[in-house]
């Protein structure tokens, strides 16, 4: 086979990847003629933690499997990624445990389609409801939003259904007593900032990127709303997802005591159908690339054996399991 033909298949294959995206493109062929498996990583939003992790475990996974290829996306997050790992559209994905646990039931998002095959292979972190204002604004308490413009965060993702749920808790209709603006993190953040927006929510890790940019910003002082009150009547109505979370101060600049809020779990998941080998190796992968994930972004740094096989409302995949049995630590 001539030179210029083998550049003609390799640009063909791209091209061919390209067009039916990232998962349907498994039987490429690397230089050394080894089957190559693209990955690809269902994160969230640029501003948020779900998307430098992600890069993050892309990296790893390229460094040390052989042949896997595997790429962060940009996503809406937590329901929109459920519903890429359901159609196969994605083989990893982050999301929240409350919005996990709507996926496995078929319920709310997902009453339509039904459960999702969705399996676990660790839990990550503890995620952090961030409800975030000036400190100008004279807004104090979530029953202060009433009759504010207010971005719940983008349609799909977890933090959406958070919100939501939130607002419902502390007596607001969100459809009647505030207006509200599906915004991304990094366009709520922007938007609090022009005087678009009086307030934003967000589930994120601590620090988010697109809230400490805010906070970092010349003229602004942002203030975090508390939010522990409504934990009761959340742990009440869609059980122990929730828990609850403590802010320090200094977290963010202008944060100066410790603020109450609502925790839910992050878990990487995937689909149940994915190869028990291939689902063991990207698990032991996160384990032993701990070090360096965690200089991508520090939640990394809470990832543990301990902490990763409690906390999920799905399954854990057959191949993690065989990990952690391996470790000591499945029960």
């Amino acid at each position: 086979m001539s030179k210029r033909l083998r550049a003609c298949i390799a640009i063909g294959t791209a091209l061919s990847c390209a067009a039916a995206g990232m998962v349907a493109c498994r039987d490429a062929t690397d230089r050394a003629g080894g089957a190559r498996r693209f990955l690809s990583i269902a994160t969230g939003g640029t501003g948020g933690v779900y998307y430098p992790y992600g890069g993050g475990i892309a990296k790893v996974l390229n460094e040390n499997l052989p042949h896997v290829r595997a790429t962060a996306e940009v996503t809406a997050a937590s329901v929109d990624n459920l519903k890429l790992i359901r159609d196969r559209r994605a083989d990893i994905a982050f999301t929240y445990a409350d919005t996990l646990d709507d996926a496995v039931r078929g319920r709310g998002t997902f009453e339509a389609s039904g459960p999702v095959p969705v399996a676990a292979l660790a839990v990550l972190y503890s995620n952090c409801m961030h409800v975030i204002t000036l400190a100008s604004s004279g807004i104090r308490t979530v029953e202060d939003l009433r009759r504010k413009v207010i971005s719940t965060g983008s349609p799909g993702s977890g933090t959406e259904v958070l919100a939501l749920r939130l607002l419902r808790a502390a007596g607001l209709d969100p459809d009647r007593d505030l207006r509200r603006q599906g915004l991304s993190v990094s366009e709520s953040a922007g938007a609090l900032k022009d005087g678009k927006v009086d307030a934003f929510f967000f589930g994120g890790g601590l620090p988010t990127p697109a809230v400490q940019d805010l906070a970092h910003t010349p003229g602004i002082a942002i203030r975090m709303i508390p939010t522990g009150q409504f934990l009761p009547a959340l742990v009440d109505r869609f059980g122990k997802v929730y828990f609850a979370l403590e802010v320090a101060p200094g977290a963010y600049p202008g944060i100066a005591a410790p603020v109450s809020a609502i925790g839910s779990s992050n878990v990487l998941v995937v689909h149940t159908a994915m190869d028990e080998q291939l689902a063991y190796d990207i698990t032991r992968v996160l384990f032993d690339k701990q070090t360096e994930l965690a200089l991508i972004h520090p939640e990394a740094r809470k990832l543990s054996l301990e902490t990763a096989v409690s906390g999920s409302p799905a399954s854990y995949h057959p191949g993690a399991v065989r990990f952690y049995r391996e470790k000591g630590v499945w029960k």
